[in-house]
């Protein structure tokens, strides 16, 4: 069975596998106020996947597990400096990059104090949910990379939308769109924080890694003013 196979097997029908419409990087933020419920729907689909088959957290492997038994250990081991393949002493970039050891630590360390919100939340997660890898059709949204899938809470996918564009206010959005509904989600803003800088580290990582100095700049002020930005909320 290869990824896209699974993902039919345990995604509801409604989430577009195969989607047909607009890019939704191409979306300008104006029209994206009109729309965007289109968007906060469609990945709220993501998490009635069936996982019942799936065991633990971390994205998919070949054999379609995920691989750590829990979440701290999935954050723990995406980050470790003793592995293997391109990550391996990645550490070297404290000295070679605008990533300084003194940011990643300080974020690291808040991303681990709050891992204990979200362990036990597992749900399925796109993981992938930058805007350019989303589909906008008058209906629905749809997605069209599962290569990163796995299991994690389901606040990681509206993370990556706002790690990719801040200024759109998806948890500000996300959070009065499911206030409105009655919707109460435990812990909203401390596990928003975890996944968030879960991904931006990550995310802040790979563009160190490659010296694209601009993208370093956006994400670590995307990092640094979220915290402030969810207490207001």
């Amino acid at each position: 069975m290869n990824r896209e196979e699974l993902m039919k097997q345990i995604l509801p029908e409604s989430v577009s596998l195969n989607p047909i419409g607009e890019n939704s990087d191409m979306v300008s933020p104006e029209e994206f106020e009109q729309i965007y419920p289109r968007f906060l729907d469609s990945i709220l689909k993501i998490q009635k996947a069936d996982i019942s088959g799936l065991h633990g957290y971390g994205e998919l492997d070949e054999n379609h597990q995920p691989e750590y038994d829990l979440l701290q250990d999935f954050l723990t081991g995406t980050f470790a400096q003793e592995t293997e393949g391109y990550w391996k002493n990645w550490k070297q970039l404290f000295e070679t990059s605008m990533m300084t050891e003194e940011f990643f630590e300080k974020y690291y360390a808040k991303m681990i104090n709050l891992s204990k919100y979200c362990e036990g939340q597992r749900f399925l997660v796109n993981n992938n949910t930058f805007f350019v890898n989303m589909v906008v059709s008058e209906q629905m949204v749809g997605f069209l990379d599962w290569s990163r899938a796995g299991v994690m809470d389901w606040l990681l996918d509206f993370a990556i939308m706002d790690l990719n564009k801040p200024y759109l206010l998806i948890p500000e959005k996300l959070y009065a769109y499911l206030k409105d509904k009655g919707v109460e989600v435990k812990h909203f803003k401390e596990r928003f924080l975890c996944m968030a800088y879960y991904k931006g580290l990550d995310t802040l990582r790979w563009h160190a890694s490659i010296d694209d100095t601009e993208s370093c700049k956006t994400i670590i002020q995307s990092i640094s003013e979220l915290e402030e930005r969810m207490n207001r909320l």
